[in-house]
Formats: structure tokens, C-alpha cells, sequence
């Protein structure tokens, strides 16, 4: 399985033919400009493409009204001066002759897609629309959305496929309040409405909101599963959420955090806490655990005034810190003096130094492959390793590789670690025994830094400390869960308890590894499961699938030879795009845990700008 992209050139058709400055954004352009960037980057001929069908007067029923599908019918055979009359009588919208046929494609590209996926003919995909369509209500086109291709979608999947619980994320400058009208009085459609203004403002400070809801959302956490709260759509920049069904806030723009974001996110929690467990957990750390919003903060996020004092290695950017400013550590902590500024992350796609991500490759470098382990077809099991000289010279510093099977799985793993650097593959796992874990990990990373990575996040989970000899130069992310208790030793050598329930675990990841990873924007991940680490499969699956976002996807796990080989392939499959396994029953964070991760942000805070909101814990 793969991924889908759906699309039509016919599309295109329609546009504006009378001069309406409100209406002339919604351009064809907006659908090549997106379709040309996918080319550019090689991600179309990566999918298997489907070329949208029209969608049927039954299936438009499904949400529209038969009154309004013969309206927008009849636009085919008006003229001009017909359709600017007929358009004045809605809200920001315009009608052209190829109206109909553009907007059934539209709808049917959704009912494709949707059947493609739950079919198990792809895993997932994307549909390239428009005229878009989530302002779309049942008799009436608004904000240049003619049949609502989302609630059609939907609809369809439940009634075809008989699903029960739906998920819609909407990300937009506007609230869709077609969506809402439509399912509000539906308990088995849930959605979350985000809508910014820009992707840079919102990631440090939505997502773990919206990871959370629809995690809760799909373990049925709803405490009153049903009555709805009805409200009109408001002015952007404000939030105040009119259903437990529909979470919407307008954040503004500027540099991450904004703060009447957070104010946003502020108020659409309160808002939701009522009907969500996992947002109840308000006061327990002695302080309402939403946004702090202090007053007249700036929208730069960081202290520039922080003094550094020692002389970095000059040929690297990335010695630098990855949030565009000097890397200033906690005190008592290593310091770097600041040269010239990293790249901004917007940037950082167009010039990483490592060779471009593959096709989604993974590969599976084992000492003595178990014939229990179950991989997908695709997934590769490598046969090569490392020259054996080379291979000793690494290994040479390090006592606990000296023995044959820690040298062997050595070999196999720096083959594995040059074919992800080269981009030849993508991801990769790689096992050692338990007792060199610690040696061939140090290797890892010298060699990931040392053969073009840049910067590179290690998360080592169990019993294995920072490398003695790595050096403080901000290239290198240490997360440490596992560790006996929960310390910043610089902002770039953290380490925490290993969450004992699932909502800790969660809220761990959401609330401190993703904003800390997102903000360092490695060029390499390395995930290490080392003795003691106390992950069951879905866990570290989760971990896995999270960190997969970053990097191009280059991400290396590294477990111990005798880990079952059940979690070999859980992280095989998760690794090459599959969702990873259910986590089960949500459960409460622990106040140890709830503790642990408030002490680490408050400690982190002044040097992460995506830490500058409060986490959401999840319980």
C-alpha cells in the first residue's frame, strides 16, 4: 500500500469572469501551484495517481438538498450577467459554466480517496480540489465552497464502509462552518477546526491540543457524549468554541509563540475541558495547565540578550542554535558563542546537506534474522556490512565491542547508517547486544555527524547515558526517557523518568520530545532502546511514527538483540508509513509524571520557544 493523489485537470476550468476583488483569489492557480510543487519535489510520481470521477445527484444528497444541486446544475446554461447575479445572492462565492462539473469532481475525488483507503488499496492520500468546500451548508454555496467535499466524504464513509467515528481536522484562515451545521448533532462525527494564519504560529502552539483531542477522540473519551452548543462563526483571532463536536480558534500571525495564540488556545481549552477528560486536569500542578500568557510578552520567544562565551567549530551552522539565535545553556552548563545564524526551518528543507529522502525505503539490519519476524514485502532485510577495517577502527575506543557478535552487529549497522546518510534509504532499524548498546550508539552518532548530518536527535530510552566525549557544540540533541530522575543538564541534554502510565507517556511526547524535536529540526534521528528502556510495542511504535515527521523521515532505531521479534516488525511496518497499533485504554498521568515534565519545561522554556506554552497533559 501506498500513498494516493487525486486530481483532474478539468478542474481548473472554472474562475472568475467579472471583477470581484473579494472572490479573486480562488484561482486556478491555487491547484497548479500545488500540483507544480509536488513535481518539483518528486512526490507525485512517488503516489499512485487516480484521476477524479464526478460524484453522483445520490451521492451530493447525502448532505445537499435536491433544490440546491439542481440550482448549481442549471449555472451550466447561464450567462454572464445570469451567474453574477445568481452569485450575488451568497456570500463570497461566483458561478462560471464549469461550476458543476468542477465542484462534482471535487466531491467525487474525496469519495475516491475515501474509498481507496478504507478499500486497503493505499494507506492514505491526498485529494487536489476545488472549488474547495467546508463553508458549504446544505442550501447554500459560501466562501467559494459549492458542495461541501468533506462532509460528503464523510457521510459516505459511514453509510458505505460503516464507520463510527470520523475525525476532520480543517485547517484554514476561516472557521468551516458548513462542516459544523451539517454534523453538530451527530455524535459519531467529531471535528477539530484550526485555523491560522500561519503554519510556523501554530505548530508550537496547537498541536498538542489537537494531538490530544483526536487521540481522546479515538479512545471515545467524550465525558457527555452528547448535547450540542450552537454559536455563530466568529472574527478571527478569537476563540470561543460552540460545540464539544467542534474546537475552533483563529491564532494571528508572527513569530512562534504568538501570543493572542496562545490566548486562543486558552480559551478554546476551557472551553473543551468540560466535555474532554483529557483536558480536566486543570490545577494540579497548582496552575491552570493552558497557555501562559504573560503580560506584554514579545513575539520573539527568546532571550537575544543571553551572553555565550565559548568559540564554536567554525565550519558548521549548526553549532549554532536551530531556532535562528545563539544556543544559550542552563547554568552551570557547557556554553558555545554564536557565530552566524542557522537557517531559518522554513528554509531548512531546500538545504539540508544530506543526500535527498528516497521513496519511503525501510530496512532491517539484523545479526541473525529471526524466522518468526514478519515484515511487509517491501521492507528490506539487509545482507551487506561495513568493511571489517573500518569497522574495528570504530569500534576500537569502545571495550564492550570487541567481541564478535557486538563487532558483526556493528558492521551491519554503520552499512545501514551509510546507505540512510547517502539516500539510498530511508529508515532503518539495526540491533546490538544489550551490553554494547551504550558503545555502538556513541558510534552512531559520531558517525551520523562526522558522514553529513548536521544536527541530529538522539532519543535514548532505558539505561544509556550521554556520550562522555560528545561535544557541547549544539549539533547534537540528547533526549534521555528513563532516566532515575528528571534533569536539564543543558538545552541539549535533558533527561526524564519513564512515564509509568499511558497518559504520561503521551503527554511526555506532546508536551516535551516533539516541541524540543520540531524546534531543533534535526537532519537525523536516532530512537535507541536500551536495556531496562520498559516500552511495550504500541509505545515505542508511537514514538517512532511521531519522529518520522522530522528529518525526511530519516529515522534509525536501535534496539538489543533480544528484543522480541514482535517489536522489530511493529517498528518496521510504523517506519514505512503504517498507523501504529491502538494504545489501548486512555489512563491518568501520574502526578510524579506531571511533575517531572512541568519542572523540565519551566527549565527549558527561556532557551525553546516551542515550549512557551503550557503543555496538555493528557489523563
Amino acid at each position: 500500500m501506498g500513498t494516493a493523489l487525486v486530481y483532474h485537470e478539468d478542474m481548473t476550468a472554472t474562475r472568475l469572469l467579472w471583477d470581484d476583488p473579494e472572490c479573486e483569489i480562488e484561482r486556478p492557480e491555487r491547484l497548479t501551484a500545488a500540483l507544480d510543487r509536488l513535481r518539483q519535489r518528486g512526490l507525485e510520481q512517488r503516489c499512485l495517481r487516480l484521476s477524479a470521477r464526478e460524484a453522483s445527484k445520490e451521492e451530493l444528497g447525502l448532505v445537499h438538498s435536491p433544490e440546491y444541486v439542481s440550482l448549481v446544475r442549471k449555472t451550466q446554461v447561464l450567462g454572464e450577467e445570469e451567474l453574477q447575479a445568481l452569485s450575488g445572492q451568497f456570500d463570497a462565492i461566483y458561478f462560471h459554466p464549469s461550476t458543476f462539473h468542477c465542484a462534482r469532481l471535487a466531491a467525487g475525488a474525496g469519495l475516491q480517496l475515501v474509498d481507496a483507503v478504507l478499500t486497503g488499496a493505499v494507506q492514505n492520500g491526498l485529494a487536489l480540489v476545488r472549488p474547495p468546500g467546508h463553508h458549504s451548508q446544505r442550501a447554500a454555496a459560501n466562501g467559494f465552497c459549492v458542495f461541501n467535499n468533506v462532509a460528503i466524504a464523510a457521510a459516505h464513509a459511514k453509510q458505505k464502509h460503516g464507520l463510527h467515528r470520523i475525525l476532520i481536522v480543517d485547517w484554514d484562515v476561516h472557521h468551516g462552518q458548513g462542516i459544523q451545521y451539517l454534523f453538530e448533532d451527530d455524535p459519531r462525527s467529531g471535528w477539530e477546526t484550526l485555523t491560522t494564519w500561519l503554519p510556523s504560529c501554530t505548530c508550537c502552539s496547537h498541536w498538542p491540543l489537537s494531538l490530544t483531542l483526536s487521540w481522546c477522540w479515538s479512545q471515545q473519551d467524550l465525558t457527555q457524549p452528547s448535547g450540542t452548543l450552537r454559536g455563530k462563526c466568529r472574527p478571527r483571532q478569537s476563540a470561543s468554541p460552540t460545540s464539544h463536536i467542534c474546537c475552533r480558534c483563529w491564532p494571528a500571525a508572527g513569530s512562534a509563540p504568538c501570543w493572542s495564540a496562545l490566548e486562543s488556545i486558552q480559551s478554546a481549552r476551557a472551553a473543551q475541558a468540560p466535555y474532554w477528560k483529557s483536558l480536566q486536569l486543570q490545577g494540579q500542578c497548582g496552575q491552570v495547565l493552558g497557555c501562559r500568557i504573560p503580560p506584554q510578552a514579545p513575539c520573539s520567544g527568546y532571550d537575544s540578550e543571553l551572553s555565550l562565551d565559548v568559540t564554536p567549530v567554525p565550519t558548521s551552522p549548526s553549532t549554532h542554535s536551530p531556532e535562528g539565535r545563539p544556543p544559550p545553556l542552563l547554568p552551570g552548563g557547557p556554553t558555545c558563542k554564536a557565530a552566524a545564524p542557522a537557517p531559518a526551518p522554513s528554509s531548512l528543507l531546500d538545504q539540508l546537506c544530506l543526500c535527498p529522502a528516497p521513496s519511503v525505503r525501510t530496512t532491517v539490519a539484523l545479526t541473525a534474522p529471526d524466522i518468526t519476524l514478519v515484515l511487509p514485502p517491501d521492507v528490506i532485510q539487509q545482507e551487506g556490512s561495513a568493511l571489517r577495517e573500518e569497522t574495528e577502527a570504530w569500534a576500537r575506543p569502545h571495550e564492550s565491542l570487541v567481541r564478535e557478535e557486538a563487532l558483526t552487529a556493528l558492521g551491519k549497522l554503520l552499512y545501514l547508517l551509510d546507505g540512510m546518510l547517502d539516500g539510498q534509504v530511508n529508515s532503518g532499524i539495526a540491533a546490538t547486544p544489550a551490553s554494547a548498546a551504550a558503545a555502538t550508539l556513541d558510534v552512531a552518532i559520531q558517525r551520523g555527524l562526522s558522514h553529513g548530518a548536521q544536527r541530529l536527535l538522539c532519543v535514548a530510552l532505558g539505561q544509556l547515558d550521554r556520550p562522555p566525549d560528545l561535544a557541547h557544540d549544539g549539533r547534537t540533541l540528547w533526549l534521555n526517557i528513563g532516566g532515575k530522575e528528571a534533569a536539564a543538564l543543558s538545552m541539549f541534554h535533558v533527561a526524564t523518568p519513564l512515564p509509568v502510565m499511558t497518559g504520561g507517556f503521551l503527554s511526555c511526547i506532546l508536551g516535551l520530545v516533539l516541541p524540543l524535536a520540531y524546534g531543533f529540526q534535526p537532519d537525523l534521528v536516532l530512537v535507541a532502546l536500551g536495556p531496562g528502556h520498559g516500552l511495550q510495542g504500541p509505545h515505542a511504535a508511537l514514538l517512532a511514527a511521531m519522529l518520522r515527521g522530522l528529518a525526511g523521515g530519516r529515522v534509525l532505531a536501535l534496539l538489543e538483540e533480544d528484543s522480541t521479534p514482535q517489536l522489530a516488525g511493529i517498528l518496521a511496518r510504523v517506519l514505512r508509513g503504517e498507523a501504529p497499533p491502538s494504545l489501548g485504554p486512555s489512563s491518568v498521568a501520574s502526578p510524579e509524571d506531571v511533575q517531572a515534565l512541568m519542572y523540565l519545561r519551566g527549565q527549558l522554556e527561556p532557551q525553546w520557544k516551542m515550549l512557551q506554552c503550557r503543555p496538555h497533559l493528557v489523563v
